[in-house]
């Protein structure tokens, strides 16, 4: 069973055994692993496992989640050895800290004496013309780039990155040891290991440890990619003893930067009798330090980009309901005058109409909050057996005074074999009342009708695909005789805060209603043939597999809940 030691912060020796398939909280709630760190948020990270493997995500936490010091946007993959730092708190995970390989350490001029064989610019020349066979060298070095922009095309987490690129090293410059530095959070760790990588496990701590020279690495940092060879300050050395024995080392460090930005820094080292570095190895690192830091500066501004593109969603988000609650706000003022004159008057069929009035604004609000908050946060899908028909019948019994006063009707079609399925059935309920209302609202009074029909589809062959089997599912329709939706306008009508009813409503509901049906594992559909047409009017058709539960991957939930990159898969 895996476990997180608490290496550092408050409740530094404290050990969290995680459970075999259960996923776990790190915060201050009290569902979370008990943290007594001030600094760490309620619901800070989530550890979620996918059979032995584990995996963490931050959840929009105010102070971040890093692991090995890089701060996580995504869902990352955990391994045993990995720091997670929440707060000031650090955790081990998988491991003991006596089973911790050490960090590099950073040694002085005075601690070690450095023979640097070749300083080279990491925008200087390639060396490939000073090569035994240059055009065999200047095709590996080609493969490589290309090895390398794969990479950096494909990944965009930062911690990801540089564990592909450190293997990718590892393969082409057969290092007996590597660590990518990168900047540290604090003036007291102005540079912290990102990346630690051996070619064999070590035997002892003494091997594990990665002497990284301070004058190499500020040169790295600087820009300079360097050559060089340990001489340790050693009596024991002059006696004669072998070089073997005392692991002289040869050994690159590049710097991985972008324009004048550093990013960090590649150190690779092997012992001079196991493999010496040459200067066209020095050039090609340096090349893979610049590819590096273009990645990770095209990472930084894509996430600038997103910052900027969801504040500006959020400014558009607050003034499109700002107009929706000042309409509801003045349609409930409007109900109150209204009730309030009657109560003046004594008149109690005044105070009706008006109590009428406030009573459908109600209504108007409670569904736009709805709406909001789900439309706002992730969802979390709390799975029970559902009768669909009874969730129908209650979802029109609440319609159904509105349906009396505008004289129109409402029909129930649901299917008498219809099994119960799992679903949230809080969410159905909400996308039922949603497409119901919308119904309700296009159609004309007296003359109106809305059909919600329920039908259920058991496995069956599929007849484009032979050999397949096409899942249950059931299949909710709202269908209306209004005025239908024009063509041009079908391609929108799920996008949020675009609507057709104008002031009256906020363009959340089928955004929200699509969300809920993906998040099913399912789809929504609409048909719609607009007016004079005969036969006019829309179906909405909202359809999700009858077998849900069989489906969730726990790995990506919480409580069965779905992961937002992984929820738009479609059912057959």
């Amino acid at each position: 069973m895996p476990k997180l030691t608490v290496i550092k912060g408050p409740d530094e020796g404290k050990e969290y055994q995680l459970p075999l398939g259960e996923p776990q909280l790190i915060g201050r709630s009290s569902e979370a692993l008990p943290i007594t760190d001030n600094t760490v948020s309620r619901r800070h990270a989530e550890l979620t496992p996918d059979g032995p493997v584990w995996y963490i995500r931050d959840l929009k936490s105010n102070n971040g989640t890093l692991v090995n010091g890089v701060n996580i946007k995504d869902r990352i993959r955990l391994e045993p050895g990995d720091e997670i730092s929440v707060g000031i708190t650090t955790l081990l995970f998988g491991i003991s800290p006596a089973e911790r390989n050490h960090s590099p350490v950073l040694l002085t001029d005075d601690e070690q004496e450095i023979d640097v064989e070749l300083t080279l610019p990491s925008s200087g020349d390639s060396y490939i013309g000073d090569a035994i066979d240059p055009t065999a060298a200047a095709e590996d070095h080609l493969r490589v780039i290309y090895a390398l922009t794969s990479i950096t095309a494909r990944i965009a987490n930062k911690r990801e990155l540089l564990d592909a690129v450190m293997t990718l090293i590892f393969n082409e410059f057969k290092p007996e040891r590597g660590v990518i530095m990168i900047p540290g959070a604090t003036p007291e760790a102005p540079m912290v290991p990102g990346i630690i990588r051996y070619a064999n496990q070590p035997k002892d701590d003494d091997s594990a440890k990665i002497h990284v020279s301070t004058t190499i690495l500020k040169a790295a940092m600087d820009g300079d990619g360097v050559l060089s060879t340990n001489a340790m300050q050693d009596p024991r050395f002059a006696s004669g003893d072998s070089v073997q024995q005392y692991q002289i080392r040869s050994a690159i460090c590049s710097p991985i930067t972008f324009g004048e930005q550093p990013f960090g820094a590649i150190y690779i080292d092997s012992s001079t009798v196991h493999h010496a570095f040459t200067r066209q190895q020095l050039a090609l690192l340096n090349a893979i330090g610049q590819h590096t830091g273009l990645a990770l500066a095209n990472a930084d501004e894509h996430l600038k980009r997103v910052n900027s593109e969801r504040m500006a969603a959020i400014g558009e988000t607050v003034a499109n309901l700002s107009h929706s609650i000042k309409n509801i706000l003045q349609g409930l003022k409007g109900g109150a005058d209204v009730v309030e004159i009657g109560l003046h008057k004594g008149d109690l069929a005044i105070a009706r109409n008006g109590w009428g009035i406030l009573r459908r604004n109600l209504d108007r609000i409670a569904s736009l909050t709805m709406n909001m908050l789900t439309f706002g946060r992730k969802l979390q899908l709390e799975l029970e057996l559902t009768h669909i028909n009874k969730l129908a019948q209650d979802c029109a019994q609440l319609m159904e005074n509105v349906c009396q006063e505008k004289g129109i009707a409402l029909i129930v079609d649901a299917d008498p074999e219809m099994p119960p399925i799992s679903v949230d059935p809080s969410l159905i309920h909400q996308v039922l009342m949603n497409l119901i209302s919308n119904a309700i609202e296009c159609v004309e009074p007296e003359t109106g009708a809305v059909t919600v029909k329920v039908s259920f589809v058991s496995s069956r062959p599929d007849k484009k695909n032979a050999g397949h089997v096409l899942r249950p599912t059931v299949i909710i329709s709202v269908i209306d005789n209004g005025p239908g939706i024009p063509q041009d306008r079908l391609a929108w009508i799920f996008e949020p805060f675009n609507t057709t009813k104008g002031l009256k409503g906020t363009g959340l509901g089928l955004a929200v209603t699509k969300r809920i049906a993906y998040e099913h594992k399912g789809r929504i559909r609409v048909e719609s043939t607009p007016a004079p047409a005969p036969n006019h009017g829309s179906t909405f058709k909202v359809i999700i597999p009858a077998d849900l539960d069989a489906q969730l991957d726990p790995s990506a939930t919480s409580n069965r809940q779905s992961n937002n990159n992984e929820s738009l898969g479609l059912i057959p």
